[in-house]
């Protein structure tokens, strides 16, 4: 009964960084604040309900289905973040999407 109230509680998490990464998609204008809010979408949209799934299916005594959704969150954790970055990293490299201001030197290009 526990482990399915986490759960629960990571299904809803999991609803509420959708909604705010597609907020934030709606409302940023530049390429790389968008590429955040798809990232922030796709971490914790999918990973933290994956998650809930598992530990659902695990106090169900689903322990396929458990296996299943962790290995899928574990997946999902890996690439997101790789995906993202190397969008960015191409983007600036061919300077295709301009940065405005480069936060570590102070100057911009």
């Amino acid at each position: 009964m526990i482990l399915a109230s986490i759960g629960l509680i990571l299904l809803i998490a999991g609803v509420i960084c959708d909604v705010f990464g597609a907020i934030g998609m709606h409302r940023f204008d530049n390429f790389y604040l968008r590429l955040h809010a798809a990232t922030v979408g796709t971490i914790g949209g999918k990973f933290y309900p994956l998650i809930g799934v598992a530990l659902i299916a695990a106090d169900m005594r689903l322990w396929p289905i458990a296996g299943i959704a962790l290995l899928s969150a574990l997946l999902v954790m890996i690439t997101a973040p790789v995906g993202s970055h190397a969008l960015a990293f191409a983007a600036a490299e061919k300077n295709l999407v301009p940065i405005e201001k480069n936060e570590f030197t102070g100057d911009s290009r």
